[in-house]
């Protein structure tokens, strides 16, 4: 049974995966999203402590900027953000944590 649905979109985040990891695999390119991903953590934290709504606005601006220096400039492809924004953002943060867990090697 396919893991894609007829338009050729992913049925499932668990079948979305292994297309992302594929897509992060210059070992730069994946540093470059934890950090990013590490820094979109450290602005929710800072806006839950301090209350201020600039913090939510850094969120995308260093979490994006960060992913799609990696994409350009070190895995020279288009970040997957544009085709599947939701699953790419979940496969940001499972990156991120597989990673600080030593799940997988940074």
């Amino acid at each position: 049974m396919s893991t894609r649905q007829p338009e050729g979109r992913y049925a499932s985040f668990e079948a979305f995966y292994p297309y992302y990891i594929h897509e992060h695999s210059n070992r730069t390119c994946r540093r470059i999203h934890v950090v990013g991903t590490g820094l979109v953590i450290a602005a929710f934290l800072a806006f839950c402590v301090t209350r201020n709504p600039w913090w939510l606005l850094a969120m995308p601006i260093v979490g994006y900027g960060f992913a799609w220096v990696g994409h350009f400039f070190f895995e020279k492809n288009r970040p997957a953000t544009f085709k599947y924004p939701l699953w790419s953002l979940m496969g940001d943060f499972r990156l991120f944590f597989e990673t600080v867990t030593g799940r997988r090697k940074f």
